[in-house]
């Protein structure tokens, strides 16, 4: 985490101090690394906390994402208004400020694991093959509940890669108010994923952590489905205004189909970890966890020129966000009719 999060903020402050295409590029490969090092110690650590009370296994996860939704609704709205003043590149150097303060909380934080030496014994003395070799990610996706479980992550990383690549342009343009709109917009997704996780964790505990994520992947799915008919609406509403003019029902619509997919996926979330964590091997759960998370991430390599491909030749708006929306149906539906069998040697 702490190696992590140096990188991170490296990473910003390249990308707000490059100059060309390359160096830009090779800042956000550092942003790549730099996350992918810091989230797998996060799941580790988050998997050794939820351990410690498994019956509050959801309520834990949920409370992690949902401190991370809030610094979502209040980052959001302030990098707006700082690309509206300031432009692009101040944005990154405040992520990068961010970065560096919460690497030094890195620091502090105690480590979870207490027994390192527990670990020490991996090797078969006879075979020299290793014995506790259950989180090597070949074995797991031999598991349909791991293969279920790739799919799923993957789909909903087409939901955020839709975030990221398409809501903000399309928010741009229907919403009033600009760069600053479209913060709001995204600072209100972040409130909305405050009850998300809240009712993600819940549902976890109280029904199942697969039921969790089938039933959040589905409300995610019908949110970014719904954008092209949001986009196609007309004429103004005369339930909402802004800047006490009257919004339309085109960006009343959108934001609130937004809003819908925001709460899905965020009840998706802690759901999706506290599942990867009862299918993971109590040896090697860090690795195994990291299995759908790099799913995910290996899906954001792809994701944006599918659906970038996609809308440009389909020529409808909101098409892409459709397209991401089918993803997630189809990885919630595969969770849905797979079973679950937790690897064990």
């Amino acid at each position: 985490m702490i190696w992590g999060m140096g990188i991170i903020a490296v990473a910003d402050l390249g990308t707000a101090c490059a100059t060309n295409l390359p160096l830009l590029i090779l800042a956000r490969f550092g942003l790549g690394v730099g996350r992918s090092w810091s989230e797998a110690g996060e799941r580790g650590m988050l998997a050794d906390l939820a351990q410690r009370v498994e019956s509050q296994r959801g309520k834990v996860v949920a409370a992690q994402q949902a401190v991370a939704a809030l610094g979502i609704a209040i980052g959001a709205p302030i990098g707006g208004l700082i690309v509206e003043e300031y432009g692009p590149r101040a944005s990154f150097l405040c992520v990068s400020a961010a970065a560096t303060i919460c690497w030094f909380l890195y620091w502090i934080l105690p480590e979870t694991i207490v027994n390192l030496q527990s670990t020490e014994n991996r090797y078969d003395e006879e075979t020299e093959n290793i014995t506790a070799g259950s989180g090597d990610w070949i074995l797991l996706l031999k598991e349909r509940s791991w293969q279920a479980l790739a799919l799923c992550q993957s789909g909903a990383s087409f939901g955020f890669a839709a975030k990221i690549a398409s809501i903000p342009i399309l928010a741009t343009e229907c919403l009033p108010g600009g760069a600053a709109g479209t913060g709001l917009l995204l600072s209100a997704a972040g409130l909305t994923g405050l009850l998300g996780a809240r009712v993600g964790g819940f549902c976890t505990d109280k029904i199942s952590a697969r039921a969790t994520c089938v039933l959040g992947g589905m409300i995610s799915a019908t949110g970014l489905m719904s954008i092209p008919w949001a986009l196609s609406l007309k004429g103004d509403s005369p339930f909402a205004t802004f800047n006490n003019e009257a919004m339309s029902n085109e960006a009343l619509a959108f934001s609130a189909v937004v809003l819908l997919w925001s709460f899905g996926s965020t009840a998706q979330g802690p759901a999706l970890t506290a599942y990867a964590q009862e299918l993971a091997p109590d040896d090697t759960k860090a690795t195994a966890m990291a299995l759908p998370r790099a799913t995910g991430d290996g899906t954001y390599i792809i994701a944006p020129f599918i659906l970038g491909l996609f809308a440009d030749n389909l020529g409808v708006r909101g098409s892409d966000c459709a397209l991401a929306g089918s993803f997630g149906l189809f990885g919630a539906l595969s969770l849905l009719f797979s079973s679950k069998n937790k690897w064990n040697g």
